[in-house]
């Protein structure tokens, strides 16, 4: 019989019944109380006709009864489609006649449907498994040590990876997973630090870092003692931020994490190594391996990636059978360790030299008074294609093109430093952080 990650709780039920296992909108359950939770629910989705191998969906609100949904579906044997809360009924609907154009499932190893954000196209209904999932778990356990005593703090979407996935480890090692909703009150966020443990983690995108670092670093500070380690992903995280973090949480662990949901979660590194070394991803994990193709894109292999798309016309990229080949730029060290320097898709040519725009990002946000930019391509007559530097300023700070240029002509070949430079009051985000480079390509600009 196929393990799942739920007869982890069920376990943790049986040998350590009084454990916390979740914390959310006020409720406190332990394994018990949560596995009777999901034991009940799966009398309910039964009596409602669902059955091994059928589709579920539903809007992952931050709610004890999005999870215990989530958790029978898996009981069952049927597949856990969960939604982004605010998603309008169009859209699912869109989804359910995507999902029902694909066909007859495999009863006994699909898990879940993830619905990616379609930043880079459209977006795509990725098939992931029982086997992956606990592939993940294991992987994160194992290179993050989440232990019995993890805290593990969740604020994020909970149809995204990024959060959905921090389940997997916390629930395989029978630690607690406490739930906010959201990151928007950074008030609700410090109220779940107070959390009476030394063991405290949690996943955080670049964006949401950022705003800790510019309106309350000296409060984050406080918990320097509390937090156990901090991973972050789904985005690139800027350096300055990277030696921000470190000055401030001296004895955390702080992990940059490569994964995606068609890959899984593959690599981590803990920048707060001494060394702090911009881009870097640290080594495979477990149960993953890393490939650099000859065009430089990252390709994985192993028992984290996804069974594939619900739309059998998409095209995966790989390598033989096993190893799925990725847009994202990078390469391995002589220590084995990955760095990110971007993305294919992403690359900017001005004047047929080859731009990576995260990194103008990166190191436009050491300029004093910036709180998030953005590079991108605008026409030009004679070139094609020139640079421009969107960006958003602190309160008080005035544009200084000349000075920025300055700056960044210290640290970037000269082709590479932005034409172009314009204040704007916010940068274009998905609601999982990641830089929304697609709006802005569509864009039209003139100098």
């Amino acid at each position: 019989m196929r393990t799942k990650l739920v007869d982890y709780i069920a376990s943790h039920a049986l040998f350590q019944p009084d454990k916390l296992a979740l914390i959310c909108q006020g409720q406190k359950l332990t394994y018990k109380e949560l596995y009777n939770e999901i034991s009940s629910y799966v009398l309910k989705l039964k009596a409602q006709g669902i059955a091994a191998g059928q589709t579920y969906l539903f809007k992952f609100h931050a709610d004890v009864s999005c999870v215990v949904t989530y958790f029978a579906l898996h009981q069952i044997g049927a597949i856990a489609v969960p939604l982004e809360k605010s998603l309008p009924d169009e859209k699912i609907g869109e989804y359910e006649s995507r999902i029902s154009n694909h066909g007859p499932f495999d009863e006994t190893g699909l898990a879940d449907i993830l619905f990616t954000t379609g930043t880079t196209g459209q977006s795509k209904g990725v098939m992931i498994s029982h086997d992956t999932i606990l592939a993940d778990a294991e992987n994160l356990m194992i290179a993050q040590g989440f232990t019995s005593e993890t805290v593990f703090l969740i604020c994020g979407p909970l149809n995204h990876i990024g959060s959905l996935s921090k389940f997997y480890p916390t629930f395989m090692a029978g630690g607690t997973v406490m739930i906010i909703d959201g990151f928007k009150n950074q008030e609700d966020f410090y109220q779940a630090l107070d959390y009476p443990s030394c063991k405290l983690a949690t996943f955080l995108v670049p964006s949401s870092i950022r705003l800790l670092l510019l309106f309350s670093k000296d409060r984050l500070s406080q918990y320097k003692d509390k937090i156990d380690f901090i991973e972050t992903g789904a985005a690139a995280i800027s350096h300055a931020d990277m030696m921000a973090l470190c000055s401030i949480l001296p004895h955390t662990r702080l992990y940059n994490t490569y994964a995606s949901t068609e890959t899984g979660i593959i690599s981590t590194y803990n920048f707060n190594d001494g060394h702090c070394i911009p881009g870097c991803l640290g080594k495979p994990m477990k149960n993953s391996n890393i490939i650099i193709t000859e065009k430089g894109t990252i390709a994985c292999s192993g028992r984290t990636l996804m069974s594939g798309y619900v739309d059998l016309d998409m095209e995966v990229s790989r390598i033989g059978e096993n190893v799925l080949v990725t847009s994202d730029l990078g390469y391995l060290d002589e220590d084995g360790m990955l760095h990110l320097t971007g993305r294919e898709d992403d690359v900017i040519n001005v004047g047929g030299l080859k731009v990576e725009p995260s990194e103008v990002e990166d190191v436009a946000m050491a300029i004093p008074g910036i709180k998030d930019c953005i590079c991108i391509a605008v026409p030009h007559p004679i070139v094609g294609n020139t640079l421009k530097l969107l960006a958003v300023l602190e309160e008080g700070v005035e544009l200084d093109k000349r000075k920025w240029a300055r700056f960044l002509v210290k640290k970037l070949e000269s082709y590479k430093v932005p034409l172009l430079y314009e204040q704007v009051d916010a940068i274009k985000r998905t609601f999982n952080g990641k830089l929304d480079r697609k709006a802005y390509r569509i864009k039209k600009e003139r100098l």
